[in-house]
């Protein structure tokens, strides 16, 4: 047994610790794959094709789906899964006597891929709520976040990491490749009330609404104890990389609406619910700059949703009229 697993077993069901299981053996053949930076296997690159949104898919976002299906598919206690990359839902026929479904972006950042940015592989753990026995349904998937049960996500950057929750707290594991299998070296992750970080696009700041403007040059302006900038903007543009970074040192996530994309761009489902669940374990919160993102209930697979997400100061801060 893995130290994952072990921990798990203490931590939760017999199956829920299978699903990490899976998830635990299909990131290890990914961050290969991404330390090798396609050596020897043709995965960097455009694929030619899109995905169920219409962003141009890259090599390994295809890659990874496959290998976190066959994975998760083979654990034995998955009923279906739903994945960014996909237009449907699917049914894993041979388990549609399990318990439990799957959101899943396989590859969040994946336009990073070919400069070497890290990315990650962001996940969401519902009950499901049609029949057991029976193929799972469009609603086992669009549940509120706040029925989520367990929720986490890869980081491939300097070290391969798992940052999860099972609604007890966030912890977080690093990979050891020697050995296939995580370590914990963070446990009960609380990230700190205020922060030193915002990271948004500034580019489309002619474009914001007033209200986060306003927030904008507040951070722009603020100054701590000793004069100097109580703030600083760092945006890589890889919500893993972003979100872990904020929830280390403290800060605030922002992709908001905006004229050209006026739902804004991150998925509701596969995205901002799962992180807004994990940020929720560590002590922050999220919106979708009006409402509580576990309280939104989706309504499609592919839903948009703008999010803000952080340290508790910095929320209350851009959540002010």
């Amino acid at each position: 047994m893995t130290e994952l697993n072990n921990f798990l077993s203490t931590e939760t069901t017999p199956e829920i610790a299978k699903i990490f299981g899976a998830i635990e053996k299909a990131s290890f053949i990914l961050s290969k794959e991404v330390g090798y930076q396609g050596l020897g296997a043709d995965i960097l690159g455009a694929d030619g094709g899109e995905n169920s949104t219409g962003d141009a898919q890259q090599k390994l976002d295809v890659y990874a789906d496959n290998v976190f299906e066959r994975a998760l598919r083979s654990s034995g206690v998955i009923a279906g899964w739903a994945s960014e990359e996909s237009e449907k839902f699917v049914t894993f026929e041979e388990n549609k006597d399990a318990q439990y479904v799957i959101v899943i972006d396989p590859l969040d950042g994946s336009s990073n891929i070919d400069v070497n940015v890290s990315i990650g592989t962001i996940f969401g753990i519902y009950k499901r709520v049609s029949k057991v026995g029976a193929p799972v349904t469009l609603n086992d998937f669009l549940q509120k976040g706040s029925h989520m049960i367990a929720a986490g996500y890869v980081l491939y950057s300097v070290s391969t990491q798992m940052v999860l929750s099972t609604g007890h707290g966030l912890h977080v594991f690093t990979l050891e490749q020697w050995k296939k299998s995580y370590h914990r070296v963070l446990d009960h992750v609380h990230t700190p009330q205020d922060g030193k970080v915002y990271s948004i696009n500034e580019v489309n700041f002619d474009d914001f609404d007033p209200k986060l403007k306003r927030f904008i040059q507040y951070c722009r302006d603020k100054k701590n104890e000793k004069g100097k900038r109580q703030y600083t903007g760092r945006y890589i543009g890889s919500l893993v990389s972003d979100f872990h970074r904020n929830l280390l040192k403290g800060g605030i996530y922002v992709y908001p609406a905006t004229g050209e994309a006026p739902q804004g761009k991150l998925r509701l489902v596969y995205e901002c619910i799962p992180m807004a669940y994990l940020i929720s374990q560590a002590s922050g919160y999220a919106t979708n700059g009006v409402d509580d993102i576990l309280k939104l209930q989706p309504t499609e697979l592919h839903q948009k949703s703008p999010l803000y997400l952080g340290s508790k100061v910095m929320m209350d801060e851009v959540m002010k009229d």
